[in-house]
């Protein structure tokens, strides 16, 4: 189907989170229950756009309640709507708590021309200063431009548009709370148009692969005085393993026979813990130095955090990467550059 409409058309696509919270009658507190329409219609300014806007509500959960799952079956769905031609732009909406991960999971399983912008709340639409209307608003005329098109997925808050790539939320209740620490934003919204300042130095990193194979991936963080019994039980759990690694990527020395051994056996990955900056490969060389690691066999995250890394690596495993597949996927998806590792 072929959209004749020459206004562009946007799908805001509702999963819950702070942004559709109201309060509960019996306690105060806040949970999701407004629909995306509800959430529209508390942006009166979006009459004034030359936009038309569609709807779907596709689930009602607080963000921390999301799963891969959830996510996966999100992508496939907007992919088809995609291959349809019904929408110039699709924006998502829902809790900040995982907005991180969700929307750089939509980058590697979401392949399609149509925009697709991530946005939330960090104030319940209750309460005074509710940031949702206007990021919403601001979503929707990035999902619109044709600026946008090519870029990927892009998440956008406080009039500010990011790279799902780069984007981390960097405070817990700040209505300013997502930052780019490697890149810093690549554009803004003002007087209603978005104003790309930079793109991204990395091509969309794509899979569109079918996850079918069950793939458990672990998440450990380095801590000073951690002798690493914990994480040499629970390496025998995982099919696959990321290491919150010190700076640059370093663990302390009595973990390098344990890494060095899983690694025989799984993709082990190492980042930084900083949340900001890169691994390296060689600029040190002690017992549990990145140089180390790499000799052992582990892989290097490059510029991607921990949590992406964990989400990179669980899609590669369950749609059936070999070794060597992950060890050459890291190497760009982790650049700042294609290419580059």
């Amino acid at each position: 189907m072929t959209k004749q409409n020459p206004r562009p058309t946007v799908l805001v696509v509702g999963l819950g989170g702070t942004i559709a919270m109201t309060p509960s009658a019996t306690d105060g507190a806040a949970r999701p229950t407004l629909s995306a329409e509800d959430l529209l219609a508390a942006v009166p300014q979006l009459a004034y756009t030359d936009v038309d806007i569609k709807t779907l509500s596709f689930t009602s959960k607080p963000g921390a309640s999301l799963t891969l799952d959830d996510i996966e079956e999100l992508a496939s769905r907007l992919w088809a709507m995609d291959s349809e031609g019904a929408f110039d732009g699709i924006v998502v909406t829902q809790g900040t708590d995982t907005l991180e991960e969700t929307s750089y999971l939509l980058s590697l399983l979401y392949e399609a021309k149509a925009p697709l912008v991530v946005t939330g709340a960090m104030r319940a639409p209750y309460l005074a200063g509710a940031d949702g209307p206007a990021n919403l608003l601001a979503a929707v005329t990035v999902a619109a431009s044709p600026q946008a098109r090519g870029l990927g997925v892009l998440v956008v808050f406080n009039d500010q548009v990011f790279d799902a790539a780069r984007v981390r939320k960097s405070h817990s209740t700040s209505t300013n709370a997502f930052t780019a620490p490697d890149t810093g934003p690549l554009g803004t919204v003002v007087e209603g148009r978005l104003r790309l300042l930079a793109t991204p130095a990395h091509k969309p990193l794509a899979m569109a692969a079918a996850l079918t194979r069950p793939a458990r991936v672990g998440l450990y963080v380095a801590s000073l005085g951690d002798d690493g019994a914990l994480l040499a039980s629970l390496l025998d759990q995982v099919d696959g393993m990321v290491i919150a690694g010190f700076g640059v990527g370093h663990v302390p020395e009595t973990w390098v026979p344990i890494l060095h051994k899983a690694a025989q056996r799984i993709p082990v990955v190492f980042a930084s813990r900083t949340g900001g900056g890169t691994t390296l490969t060689r600029a040190y060389g002690f017992d549990g130095s990145e140089k180390d690691l790499l000799s052992c066999g582990l892989i290097g995250a490059g510029h991607l955090d921990p949590y992406k890394a964990r989400h990179l690596l669980t899609v590669l495993l369950r749609s059936g990467a070999g070794r060597e597949k992950v060890r050459a996927t890291f190497a760009p998806a982790g650049s700042t550059s294609e290419g580059r590792g």
